[in-house]
């Protein structure tokens, strides 16, 4: 089965940075656009950034833009989510996510068949 577990996730000061992992299995990789999503307390799930399963094209929520960078390595089944400048309102638990094979990435949630299990990232003032 679809298994997407992320990993890199911790506790970090207000202006580092993190990346995150997400290895995924099961599935035909090069054939599924993939996307980080994440979840603070009290709060909805909310894009992060995604990336197109042919060409590579990357999608960025305004927030992130500029700071986050999206990328995938389909030799080795992972997708990459680096994390600059980081802020507080940054800390939420990351979820990584794919779509059904051959979609386009979305900003929507309902988009995606498949989710990790997420990580915690956590930024301190």
């Amino acid at each position: 089965q679809v298994q997407l577990v992320e990993s890199g996730g911790g506790l970090v000061q207000a202006g580092g940075s993190l990346r995150l992992s997400c290895a995924a299995s099961g599935l035909t990789f090069n054939r599924f656009s993939l996307g980080w999503f994440r979840q603070a307390p009290g709060k909805e799930r909310e894009f992060v950034a995604g990336i197109r399963w042919f060409g590579g094209n990357t999608y960025y929520a305004d927030s992130v833009k500029g700071r986050f960078t999206i990328s995938r390595d389909n030799a080795k089944n992972t997708i990459y989510l680096q994390m600059n400048s980081l802020k507080p309102e940054d800390t939420a638990v990351y979820y990584c996510a794919a779509t059904g094979p051959y979609n386009d990435p979305s900003s929507r949630a309902g988009e995606y068949g498949y989710w990790g299990q997420g990580t915690q990232v956590t930024v301190s003032s």
